[in-house]
């Protein structure tokens, strides 16, 4: 089962920074450390806007896709992940919720 994302909301994620999240993607599982929530002001969604930046270890980036993130804290949950760019010493990523 998944998590509804239109359910979810900057406050679920903020008390999540530093944790571990996992992605299932075609080459095998990546592991994803959430290190901002951040907020993006209104939005059509039941509490507002807002952003989640991920780093992964080094190496080849995902692309662009939707993937199943999953944390002990959600079922999982279904997310577009945009590949941003190299950041300390791993890969970045960033999901919106608009």
């Amino acid at each position: 089962m998944t998590t509804d994302i239109a359910q979810l909301t900057a406050a679920d994620f903020a008390p999540r920074i530093g944790d571990e999240f996992r992605v299932s993607a075609p080459a095998g599982e990546v592991s994803l450390r959430l290190v901002e929530v951040r907020r993006l002001g209104k939005g059509l969604r039941q509490g507002d806007a807002f952003s989640l930046t991920f780093l992964s270890p080094p190496g080849p980036f995902l692309p662009q896709a939707i993937y199943p993130l999953q944390h002990p804290a959600f079922e999982a949950v279904d997310l577009f992940l945009v590949p941003v760019g190299p950041k300390d010493g791993g890969n970045s990523y960033e999901a919106v919720f608009t």
